[in-house]
This record gives C-alpha cells, structure tokens and sequence, in this order.
C-alpha cells in the first residue's frame, strides 16, 4: 500500500488535479493544479517547492566509513571534505550501474547517501569485515527541494544562515524560522536550487513557512512532470527510464555502464579497486559500444507531417518516458528514452542511447513521430547537453 511523505497532510490539501504516482512507495503528486505548465513556469521563472522525500537515505558511520564508500562507488572519495557532495553511480561486480545518488561528507567521520531505490543490503554486504555501520534513516527525514531563480533570495529572508556563500553542491546546517534543517545546493532541475532537509516530525511546520512566500515571490508547489520537463531540459537521466538498475534489468541489454551513461567524469579507475573496476577497464579498452546522448527533433519538418494532414502541429504535451526507434538511414542505431517539447528553448529534445559511431555532436540522425496512429521518421541530431544551462545556477 502506498503510504504518505512527511509533508503529505499538505501535499494533500495542495493537489487540486488528484494527479499522483507511485515513487518508491509514496504517494507523489504528478501535478497540483490542473495546469501543469504553470508548475514548470514556476520553477522556470520564480520557485517552486517538490517534495522529494521519497529518495532512499543511508547513514554510513564507522572507522572504515571512507574506506568502504570508496569501495562502492565510483567516484575517488579521499578529498571529499566537511560539507561538500559529490554526485557519484555505483557499479555490480559487471561495471553495470545499480544506481547513482549524491554523497554527503558530513564532517565527523560520517556519510550520507541518497539513492533512488533501496541499496541498503547491498551496502552491508559490501561491509562485511570492515568497521563500518549501514542505518536506513529514509523515514526520519523529509525532504524539499525548492528550485528556481527566487530559490536564493526566499532563503534569504527564511534563515539565519548566509545563503549568498552556500556553494554548488554543498550543504550546510541553518535554522528555518527555529526549525533546525540541512540546506544543499542541489536539485534535479538544471536550475538554481536547494534541497531542504529535516526531522520528519518538523515537516508540516516546514513546508507551511515555506509557502508563506508564495505570494511575494510566486511560490508554488510543483509535481513530478513539471520537475520530469525540467530535468530533461537539464539533460539529466532517469533510473527505469533513460537506464535500467541493473539488479532490476531482465536482460544484459537493459544494463548501462557509467560508460555508457556518457558519466566517464565520474569514474576514477585510478583510486585503487571498487567494484565493477576490472569490468569497466576492460570496457575502456574494448571500446564503449554505446552511449546515452542528448538529441534535438527537426520540429519544422516533423510538423509538416501534422499541417499536410490538415492537423494542427502538435509537438508533445507531457514527457514521455518509452523506446522509440532511432535511425541513420536504412539501419535503427537506437533508441530515445525520454523527450519533451521545451516551453523555454522551443525545441522538441530528448535522451537516447545510440551506437557509439553515432554519439558524436552533430551526427544527423531520424526518429520516429507518431501522426494519427501512423509512425513518421523526423530528422533529428546528437547536440550537447544540457540543452538548458542559466548562469546563475551555479553562480
């Protein structure tokens, strides 16, 4: 049974569509207003407040708490200090990702790790002999991620900490109107942003100080498919939908290596061993036969398709999230993953996995659009990501 966040008494009575999904055993609103797009304008232009609480939260403690997070994931852990994240995948003994998540050095010889799907056995597992202690604290904390370019000047006036020096991807301690919270500089938006973490018994109060800024900076809350637009335009991939979790995945196709998921940066093959670190030399020097890209649709002729019909173009509405066939020439060289009509850029875009000979910025590409129940090839080309970058996100 779907059980509610820390803040569902108030996502709740803020959810006029009665749109909600499932996500990781919560219930999430998918949209508050019957008008998504004024979510995503929000985010967009002003704020906006996503309940992020469903994310898996680990508590790693011990002697050999470094030493063993070294261990796991991919990223080389020995300069992270107090009060900085790194964004990091990590791999099965295959050097195909099981998840990817951000690390928190909390500065007393302890870790936090956020993941999308539960990783807690497998984090023991990787334990065993070591000083170093595993806690699920998923429950006792909530979380908000408040996005957008008014994001900064809300927490301005909301703590007593100084939130003009809160570098990307740090986090530091601050008190909320007396509510004692953790604020990152994170977020899954591609915009300015910060995620806000309490004590679940503090939720309530939380989000109501928050929302007592909706009126002076056009704060409001934001669902799941305005902050899905949002990350598409970030460029930034989805677990079960741009990638498979490879514990999940059914056939060896369905597993990605970080490789694959173009996250060569965050990969260090010369910290010394990790799991999945023979796999993925080997890999390196085989050669990576695919990669996820970011590509743009030719909306101008994939709209002739809709005008010759005597249709008005249509790109799409909502994101969407499924394997549409990629072509060069006679040959499908992949597949898109996720994709969207951008309200900011006004490009259809999307994520793809294709052959590695075609990841390159610039390969012109196809792809199928579908116009009345029939399936046209609309020209389209690999371009970088993100495909939406503002200067003040990490200014």
């Amino acid at each position: 049974m779907l059980r509610g966040s820390p803040f569902h008494s108030r996502t709740l009575a803020a959810c006029q569509s009665w749109e909600w999904r499932a996500w990781s055993g919560y219930l999430s609103a998918s949209s508050y207003s019957v008008v998504p797009y004024m979510e995503y304008y929000a985010l967009r232009h002003s704020a906006g407040l996503i309940d992020v609480s469903p994310l898996y939260k680990y508590h790693v403690r011990g002697k050999d708490a470094l030493a063993h997070l070294n261990k796991v994931v991919t990223r080389d852990l020995r300069k992270l200090s107090k009060g900085r994240i790194v964004y990091t995948p990590w791999c099965d003994e295959n050097g195909k990702t099981i998840d990817d998540g951000t690390l928190w050095c909390l500065g007393d010889g302890s870790f936090r790790l956020t993941s999308a799907t539960p990783n807690l056995k497998w984090l023991e597992d990787n334990g065993t002999g070591m000083d170093v202690e595993v806690e699920d604290v998923s429950e006792d904390i909530g979380a908000l991620s408040l996005q957008g370019p008014s994001s900064r000047a809300i927490l301005r006036e909301a703590v007593d900490a100084v939130m003009d020096k809160l570098k990307f991807y740090c986090f530091t301690e601050a008190k909320l109107d007396g509510i004692p919270v953790e604020i990152s500089r994170t977020g899954y938006t591609g915009d300015l942003g910060y995620e806000i973490w309490v004590e679940r018994e503090r939720a309530e109060k939380l989000w109501d100080v928050l929302m007592g800024y909706e009126e002076k900076y056009g704060l409001q809350p934001a669902g799941q498919a305005a902050m899905d637009i949002c990350r598409i335009e970030a460029g930034l991939i989805l677990g079960e939908v741009d990638y498979t979790h490879s514990r999940t995945a059914l056939i060896d196709a369905q597993r990605y290596s970080p490789f694959e998921l173009s996250l060569d940066w965050a990969v260090a093959l010369d910290k010394g061993p990790f799991v999945g670190r023979r796999a993925l030399i080997e890999e390196q020097r085989r050669g990576v036969a695919r990669r996820v890209v970011g590509i743009e649709v030719d909306w101008t002729t994939a709209s002739k398709y809709f005008t010759d019909l005597g249709l008005p173009p249509t790109p799409p509405s909502e994101p969407w999230s499924s394997k549409i066939p990629i072509y060069s020439g006679m040959r499908q060289v992949g597949w898109g993953t996720s994709g969207c009509w951008s309200p900011t850029i006004k490009k259809y875009i999307g994520l793809a996995t294709v052959r590695s000979a075609y990841a390159q910025v610039g390969t012109p590409l196809e792809i199928d659009v579908e116009v009345e129940w029939e399936r046209r090839r609309a020209p389209a080309r690999v371009v970088p990501r993100p495909f939406y970058d503002p200067p003040h996100r990490k200014a």
